[in-house]
């Protein structure tokens, strides 16, 4: 009889958790199970029925079958979700619950109605949190909502990384009551720094959490307690400051730009590149290289590498600029990244008391970390850190990041937990097999397609590159999407500047972004985005191109950061980043990816696996005589471009170099200007030769 009446607990049970729930759930829930992370997290061991019916699982789920048959409980499928079943009060249970038809006889039997110690106000947040994690997978939810102290989170391609990240900041804040003063979010650019900020602004309660990146942090840190470390004052070098000082050490060395140019590349280096990059990865290089001296402690001389006798005068005027660098910032009171990491790490130590103290501390894009940031974070100590990151995605080794911290986070911090989100919410399956296949040494698990769609993913080769660029050029015209959502992608600036050429010639609206150059666009509707691969991480299009996937381009044979080579920097395996920077390039694309190459084979990052994912194919293509003849067009524009300045050397009596120098005769043959507001990209026109002569060379390259 004792049965018939306990029927009721179950359903004031169901009654009382604010949201569908399981029989599994249900059972331990009424058995007093409190090992259920799901009671535990939930509070759920706070109802007054909680343990109330002493019963074996077997029992209880025989209860709850007769009140499924009698219709007073149902199943139901959980908002947007078909396959997944929860048990809900029915109407019949819910009228029963209001006016129990078996109250009289339960009474007799002593029963009692007890009141739940639940509020009104508990049952709004435990119903207000349900609808927070409602849109996120399994996975997700527990990255959001773990209370493991230390936590890595290893986010595969497209799998909401930024999300969980800034959902549990939120979480952090309105969930479990953290004093968002004492959370602090590091990011490793401006732009995601303002992407995460923008994000928690949609937020309530957020305004107070700290999201910086790592030199932010360390700057405001800096200017707080200057007065302990600085005798003057010291202000960051910015981009100007630094070409000026870079200049400064040339002169100082007697050599011109153009011959420290000549001295550090070589010509298959050169090729392709503007004087802007060419100056650029110079300028970028040496700061590199005396951020590495001083994160290793070494002097800036010779005697601190092996190099060979084919770098020896290269090293000595890169060695050279380096010192003259460092004393001219020391006289001045400049300081760098570097410097400002390394004067934080020196403040803490010798004044204890400077270490902010923060409760939580979370860490975007984890693989990218380098030893000096990681040093930084341990003298933060903060009780509970939660990292984010993806091995697969680590492509920054050539600039110091240390992948080994990612890779060996649980051995470094012992009792850790490890979630791992595999579900990709970009990329057809299709496109998901493939990159699933390009990488298998990191010992990750596969990631799951949540994307729908047709298999659109091919490998073509072609005779030529001219060849290459007309498929691709024919593909975008007859696009039926926006062209921003179409990424044409290479290993090499040159690649990207000789389609470019091609694109102008057909009128095609483009952008070009490198990591080169120190300003980048952003495609607007009706432009197509032209990047190396380092430069559109963390980007996605509809439509991408990867071009070049030869065994020449991918591992890249060539150096783009000649410095590198010369150093050797010892966590850099080449190799195994090129690997990586291939699966990063394919995996940007949502729905429709194509591998190009020429010369006799494809790159063997593309293994035998993925050959049976794709379609392989030889693609014959047509060009036109504009496209036969565009380097015949480049250098005839050249020519008219010499002898207008000769003339203009004539006339004025001034040396031909002062009017032009042949670097921006060739600059503006490869970018082919059609306004003055493109002269201003051109290096060395200046807004006094562009008023002088701009619309000459329009005119002459029209």
């Amino acid at each position: 009889m004792q049965k018939d009446l306990d029927y009721i607990f179950i359903l004031k049970a169901l009654k009382e958790i604010p949201f569908g729930i399981g029989k599994k759930l249900l059972i331990e829930f009424l058995q007093g199970e409190d090992s259920n992370k799901s009671i535990q997290r939930n509070k759920l061991d706070s109802y007054e029925n909680f343990g109330s019916l002493a019963y074996t699982k077997n029992e209880l789920n025989s209860m709850i079958d007769k009140l499924i048959l009698n219709n007073m409980i149902q199943l139901t499928s959980i908002k947007g979700n078909k396959f997944w079943k929860v048990m809900e009060l029915s109407e019949t249970g819910r009228k029963e619950m209001d006016s129990p038809s078996l109250y009289k006889r339960k009474s007799a039997y002593g029963f009692k109605e007890i009141k739940t110690k639940i509020t009104e106000q508990d049952k709004k947040a435990f119903e207000a949190l349900d609808n927070f994690l409602g849109k996120f997978n399994d996975f997700q939810k527990k990255g959001i909502i773990s209370v493991d102290k230390k936590i890595l989170c290893i986010a595969g391609a497209g799998s909401g990384k930024t999300t969980v990240l800034t959902k549990r900041i939120e979480f952090l804040v309105n969930y479990r009551s953290q004093d968002p003063n004492k959370i602090l979010a590091i990011t490793f650019t401006r732009k995601a720094r303002q992407e995460m900020l923008t994000r928690l602004s949609k937020a309530q309660n957020l305004e107070l959490v700290h999201v910086e990146t790592f030199n932010s942090f360390c700057e405001k840190i800096l200017r707080q307690h200057a007065s302990l470390l600085y005798a003057g004052p010291v202000r960051v070098i910015n981009f100007r400051d630094k070409i000026s000082v870079l200049n400064r050490s040339l002169q100082s060395l007697k050599i011109s730009m153009d011959k420290a140019v000549d001295l550090y590349f070589s010509y298959a280096q050169q090729r392709g590149k503007t004087p802007e990059q060419l100056s650029n990865i110079l300028l970028n290089d040496v700061f590199f290289l005396r951020d590495y001296f001083k994160f290793k402690n070494i002097p800036i001389e010779e005697t601190s590498f092996n190099i060979t006798s084919e770098h020896k005068n290269s090293f000595k005027m890169v060695l050279g600029i380096c010192n003259y660098i460092e004393s001219y910032m020391k006289k001045y009171g400049y300081r760098d990244f570097a410097d400002q990491l390394i004067d934080a790490l020196s403040l803490f130590k010798s004044h204890k008391d400077t270490i902010p103290n923060f409760d939580h501390i979370l860490i975007d894009e984890y693989q990218d970390v380098n030893s000096t940031q990681m040093r930084l974070v341990d003298m933060l100590n903060a009780p509970n850190l939660f990292c984010v990151g993806d091995p697969r995605q680590s492509i920054y080794g050539w600039r110091g990041s240390d992948l080994r911290y990612i890779l060996n986070f649980e051995e470094k911090n012992p009792g850790s937990s490890i979630i791992t989100l595999t579900k990709n919410y970009r990329s057809t399956e299709h496109i998901v097999k493939l990159i699933n296949s390009s990488i298998k040494n990191l010992g990750l698990p596969d990631i799951e397609s949540e994307a729908k769609g047709e298999k659109d993913i091919q490998l073509l080769k072609f005779d030529s590159e001219n060849q290459e660029f007309e498929f691709v050029i024919q593909k975008i015209l007859a696009a039926t999407i926006p062209l921003s959502e179409i990424f044409v992608l290479a290993r090499t600036n040159r690649q990207l500047t000789e389609l470019s050429q091609h694109m102008k010639l057909r009128r095609i609206k483009h952008v070009v972004k490198s990591d080169e150059l120190r300003k980048t666009g952003t495609a607007a509707k009706d432009e197509v985005t032209l990047a190396t691969i380092h430069a559109i991480k963390g980007m996605e299009a509809k439509t991408v191109f990867v071009l070049g996937c030869s065994s020449y381009h991918f591992p890249s044979k060539g150096s783009e950061h000649p410095v590198i080579d010369m150093v050797k920097v010892e966590e850099y395996d080449k190799e195994e980043e090129e690997r990586r920077l291939f699966y990063v390039a394919m995996s940007r694309a949502k729905s429709t990816l194509y591998l190009s190459y020429t010369g006799s084979s494809h790159s063997y990052f593309i293994t035998d696996q993925m050959l049976s994912l794709l379609e392989e194919k030889k693609v014959e293509v047509k060009l036109n005589t504009a496209q036969k003849n565009i380097s015949n067009r480049s250098n005839d524009i050249i020519t008219r471009l010499k002898d207008w300045r000769s003339q203009l050397s004539k006339e004025t009596n001034l040396p031909a170099y002062l009017i032009m120098h042949d670097r921006t005769l060739i600059d503006i043959s490869i970018k082919m200007p059609t306004t003055t507001r493109e002269l201003e990209d051109i290096h060395g026109l200046g807004p006094t030769k562009i008023m002088k002569y701009g619309e000459q060379i329009l005119d002459i390259i029209s």
